[in-house]
């Protein structure tokens, strides 16, 4: 039944995809407004597709339908409800399930926001482009990615669970498909960024139509990002939140070029500038969610975090080479008329200061493109394995990183076309004195080494700089009677918190990673040593089981503090037992506690009388960056709302849907 159910919701996504791209085909080929009107109704079906075959999947999991073989494969009569409603995306065919449902929401919302405008040529290529993205992920689904197949042979009666890693921490039930929404929301800047070249309309008109869109979509991919990191600090026990591994590098890539065109999009709505740099940004940023979902979906790579191997690389691989190839083919047809009307006055500008920024940005995003793919591509043209590792990465970026803290810093104060000696001397001289005091102070409390050095100066600047803006704005709103607090919301306000939570994270990262010691200690029940200054008391050991999980639990204190419970355990019916780490964590530093070996008597078994090695690891400021992260969402909310001038001149094609209007570069003394 639940099986039936999902194929027909496939199949009715895959017609409701070919027969809207269809539709609009017509029309928009042959000019009538009526055919292209009609086109809309396709989407409704789509999204009622997707519906069905989520819920189809969902009801398989959680009434344990192990007659399909997916539910087989990631579901136990054992695994929790959270986890067991976690499994659809646990896996290949579930994960682009999930992609299909997020895709045919947005193509809804995309319907409904521009019902009024529907017979427009620019929505309507729009609509036609997204059709034709949904029907490759739907085929996908009816075929290579099968959620719904049947399993071969006899019906099991229990499953094997979802993988022991996605069933330790609740952020399972967040981090996937909070991603999933920044993935697949860039769809739809991508569309109406193809339908510009495909009408000739190249001008603002599409930018502004999807100016939240793709806020939303950056700012999911932002929150997402986050998650992410603390998952991996939270779960996979060793100490790290962040270790350049080629799943991580594949939701960074189109961060990165997402971030370069919300810098840029603002010069060519101020200047009419960068026409042809923000749409090929747009076709790159889309492309590079393809690629992440090839490298992360495809089993090409060896991850911690890929719960995946398939055979669908080979498709993936190609849809990607037509966005590319179709992008550029259509950026080249209309090339003569994207020249743009005039140039950058001076490079001492905010225009001038938006380009370098996003220099830097594709920079960045090249490196990191480079560093994941160079292994994969060696091993195809030289048949042998070579790694690329984080001093690789972190060489390479750590310039760049400190460049764009320098641009966060003086950004604010550049005016556009050309600035004075005078003016920035003004508007620089407080974050200037602020950053030099934090270096001086840094000294003098015996904090050295020339990297941490120029980042906490450079983050005081950056923050010093944003907080200067922010009050001046707070202060001009008090001048005109309606509150300092209103000089806090508005795209432009909004990314000055942005910037402050991008240096909190700055900050907190450079001390986690520079400032770090890990260590193991060996302890005896009752012996208590010291590491790093902190005094490790092991009490005792204690075997805690379940019907979920057995786990051997080492109970430490930490300072008197406590008791901390790192553990091995064992999830369901698996045999290979998974770390569970404790951390001790506070304003100023974690410590982060893990099993390294447990004691064994003669039998193998786990002796409580032996010694334990206990796993340290003190990183100063690790709570901070989950402080950044939030400070994000803060300024993401703060710049949906709209500021006095944006309500005074609001546009007519924006897109005033629910969103997370995120513009960290949209900044005006």
């Amino acid at each position: 039944m639940n099986g039936t159910l999902g194929h027909t919701g496939v199949l009715l996504g895959v017609a409701a995809a070919l027969g809207g791209a269809g539709t609009l085909a017509v029309g928009l080929v042959r000019n009538r407004p009526d055919i292209i009107r009609f086109g809309r109704v396709w989407a409704l079906l789509l999204l009622g597709g997707a519906l069905l075959a989520t819920g189809a999947m969902e009801h398989a999991l959680v009434t344990h339908d192990f007659s399909l073989a997916y539910v087989a494969a990631n579901n136990s009569r054992g695994t929790p409800l959270l986890y067991t409603v976690t499994g659809m995306w646990s896996a290949l065919a579930g994960s682009i399930l999930l992609w299909g449902l997020i895709l045919a929401g947005y193509i809804g919302a995309m319907v409904w926001r521009f019902r009024h405008r529907s017979e427009d040529p620019l929505v309507g290529w729009a609509t036609l482009v997204t059709y034709l993205v949904a029907a490759f992920f739907f085929f996908l689904m009816a075929g290579p990615a099968d959620p719904f197949q049947a399993v071969a042979g006899k019906i099991p009666t229990d499953g094997v669970g979802p993988n022991v890693l996605l069933q330790d921490n609740p952020l399972v039930a967040f981090h996937p498909p909070i991603l999933y929404l920044g993935f697949v929301g860039f769809t739809i800047p991508f569309a109406f960024a193809i339908a510009s070249l495909a009408t000739g309309r190249i001008g603002e008109g599409w930018q502004l139509a999807t100016r939240r869109w793709t806020l939303f979509a950056w700012a999911c991919l932002t929150v997402g990002i986050v998650l992410g990191a603390w998952w991996s600090y939270q779960v996979l026990g060793w100490g790290g939140f962040w270790a350049w591994d080629p799943v991580e590098n594949a939701s960074f890539l189109p961060w990165l070029t997402a971030t370069a065109f919300l810098h840029s999009v603002l010069v060519q709505e101020r200047r009419g500038l960068l026409r042809v740099w923000n749409l090929s940004l747009v076709i790159a940023t889309f492309s590079l969610t393809v690629l992440g979902t090839f490298l992360t979906r495809s089993g090409v790579i060896e991850s911690v975090h890929a719960f995946s191997d398939s055979t669908i690389g080979p498709l993936l691989l190609g849809f990607f080479g037509a966005v590319l190839v179709g992008g550029i083919g259509l950026i080249a047809w209309r090339g003569d008329r994207l020249r743009s009307p005039g140039g950058i006055d001076s490079p001492l500008s905010r225009e001038g200061a938006f380009l370098l920024n996003n220099l830097l940005f594709v920079g960045f995003a090249f490196v990191v493109l480079l560093g994941t793919v160079f292994p994969l591509l060696f091993e195809a043209f030289r048949h042998q394995q070579v790694t690329v590792g984080a001093p690789y990465f972190d060489a390479l970026t750590l310039p760049i990183g400190l460049a764009l803290l320098f641009l966060m810093a003086i950004g604010p104060a550049l005016p556009w076309r050309k600035a004075t000696a005078g003016t920035l001397g003004e508007r620089l001289l407080l974050p200037a004195w602020a950053g030099g005091l934090v270096v001086v102070a840094c000294v003098a409390l015996g904090i050295h080494g020339l990297v941490p050095l120029v980042a906490y100066g450079l983050g005081a600047f950056a923050a010093s700089a944003n907080i200067r803006q922010l009050a001046l704005a707070a202060r001009g709103a008090h001048r005109h009677g309606v509150g300092a607090w209103r000089g806090l919301v508005g795209r432009a306000n909004g990314g000055m918190v942005v910037h402050v939570g991008v240096v909190v994270i700055a900050v907190a990262l450079t001390s986690a990673m520079a400032f770090g010691h890990r260590g193991e200690v060996q302890l005896l029940p009752g012996q208590t040593r010291t590491f790093d200054g902190h005094r490790i008391t092991y009490v005792r050991m204690a075997l805690v089981t379940d019907s979920v999980r057995s786990a051997t639990e080492v109970v430490v204190e930490v300072d008197g503090r406590g008791p901390f419970r790192p553990a091995v355990t064992r999830f369901g019916s698996g045999t290979d037992p998974v770390g569970t780490p404790a951390v001790d964590s506070g304003t100023l530093r974690d410590i982060y506690l893990t099993v390294d070996t447990l004691p064994t008597d003669q039998t193998g078994r786990v002796d409580p009388r032996g010694a334990v090695a206990v796993g340290v690891t003190v990183q100063p400021l690790v709570s901070w960056l989950w402080v950044g992260g939030a400070i994000l969402v803060i300024g993401s909310i703060l710049a949906a709302v709209p500021g006095r001038r944006r309500r005074q001149a609001t546009d007519a094609v924006s897109a005033p849907v629910p969103a997370v209007a995120l513009a960290i570069g949209a900044t005006s003394p």
